[in-house]
């Protein structure tokens, strides 16, 4: 590493990252520090149980070659297909941005909220102003408790007038939403459906979807929905996906009965195209500055430091659960104030190819090496760039494009065994999507309050 150490910081920090929790990364901020704890890999066999629910796609999943699973929502999520001794991850991430690949998402379960008020409800508890979402048709939005952190970052789709479905990231959104209307006391129904969701993702993946529903996908716009039948089941499909490339969502009906009739169409249709079943791509999703829900955001971040100031409008006169806060928090930013002590910025830095997913929050030191003032959340390598990337906290004053650090890395990765590597702020997203996403393009506009 070209910047010299401060006196005893190395030995400081990697006693920090070896032995235990991280004392010097100031969370005062927080009520339950994010877990710094730097175990690294920690080898166990994960017990199958039924307190988890298997998703009807797990088996069929598991035929494809599943060989690691996490816990997603209360749900098994396979996170593995390819092997390390044949690739690993890597293997998949070519598959996805150079052909078509399809995931298995159960685990963004669908809470249906239904009724005469359901509108009135949704437009209560999101961030967006839900009145402008027309029938077949859904958005990216955000939940926000009432100190303004945010409860989940799901797809919201409009199926009817009076319908919606929450396609959720990793949070239990179900027992909110029942708890908010004990006290509103709306006309609607809100309960989880039977509905599964698989992910079809990659450039040919218009090609498949129109070998299996037809030329009417054609005309399905970003975020747009269909109703169709794959595989002579009831399906929704939304062009929609956590990739950054070309995608869609295939939401079966009544998942548990006819998942494998479904499925088994899937992989048909999709031998023309070279269909691979990988696990969600977070190397692409990093690369796209798409975030992960408990991993890079929870319900104590506030969406303007984790770049989803967009997601508070302006424009919105209804009331939502967290508006006020968010409001006195935009006032402090405008006028040039610290409105919070840590935002996420994206990061390139040194070191070897991070090929898997990180198993602990690596620490961040300013260029000079010394304590930990931050933590990567979500980092991988890029092929494209032919550099790691990562996205990670810092002070909400070393937030600034250009700004270096040091992260330190594990010895695996580490340039240097002992040493953190360079690091640099850089622009997210790291490289363009062929679907921007409602944050790339503000950010382009310069719409992103976060900055």
């Amino acid at each position: 590493m070209d910047t010299p150490l401060s006196p005893g910081a190395a030995l400081a920090a990697m006693t920090d990252v070896v032995n235990g929790q991280c004392p010097t990364v100031d969370q005062s901020d927080r009520t339950v520090p994010i877990n710094l704890r730097q175990s690294g890999p920690t080898p166990v066999q994960m017990l199958i149980s039924t307190r988890v629910r298997k998703s009807p796609y797990w088996h069929l999943a598991h035929k494809a070659g599943c060989w690691r699973a996490t816990v997603y929502n209360r749900m098994y999520h396979p996170r593995g297909y390819v092997r390390p001794e044949d690739g690993g991850a890597m293997v998949e991430y070519d598959a996805l941005v150079n052909h078509v690949t399809m995931w298995n998402v159960a685990v963004e379960r669908q809470i249906q909220v239904k009724g005469p008020d359901a509108e009135a409800f949704v437009n209560y508890v999101v961030t967006r102003d839900v009145t402008r979402i027309k029938p077949m048709a859904g958005k990216y939005v955000i939940l926000c408790n009432e100190d303004g952190g945010i409860l989940n970052d799901p797809v919201l789709l409009r199926i009817a007038e009076d319908e919606f479905w929450f396609s959720l990231s990793d949070s239990d959104l179900e027992l909110w939403l029942r708890g908010v209307n004990l006290g509103l006391k709306m006309n609607v129904s809100i309960k989880e459906i039977d509905v599964a969701p698989v992910q079809i993702q990659g450039p040919k993946s218009q090609a498949l979807m129109e070998d299996l529903v037809g030329p009417a996908i054609r005309d399905v716009p970003y975020y747009g929905l269909l109703a169709a039948r794959v595989g002579g089941r009831d399906v929704i499909i939304s062009q929609t996906g956590f990739s950054g490339e070309a995608g869609y969502e295939i939401y079966l009906r009544d998942a548990t009965l006819y998942a494998d009739d479904m499925w088994n169409a899937v992989l048909a249709a999709g031998k023309a195209h070279n269909l691979m079943v990988i696990a969600p791509a977070h190397h692409r999703r990093i690369a796209a500055g798409i975030l992960s829900w408990g991993q890079d955001l929870d319900q104590e971040t506030l969406p303007f430091q984790c770049n989803l100031g967009y997601q508070v409008p302006r424009k919105k006169t209804a009331d939502y659960i967290g508006k006020a806060r968010l409001e006195q928090v935009r006032a402090v930013m405008e006028s040039g104030g610290e409105p919070y002590r840590m935002q996420l910025v994206g990061m390139a830095l040194g070191g070897k190819p991070i090929t898997d997913y990180a198993p602990d929050f690596w620490l961040i030191s300013g260029e000079d090496a010394g304590d930990p003032i931050g933590y990567v959340t979500s980092p991988w390598y890029s092929p494209e760039l032919g550099t790691n990337i990562a996205m990670g906290y810092v002070p909400y004053g070393m937030r600034h494009e250009g700004t270096r650090l040091a992260v330190w890395l594990p010895d695996a990765y580490a340039e240097h065994a002992g040493e953190p590597v360079n690091a640099q702020i850089v622009p997210m997203p790291f490289r363009s999507s062929a679907n921007p996403s409602a944050r790339e393009l503000a950010r382009s506009q310069g719409r992103d309050s976060a900055f």
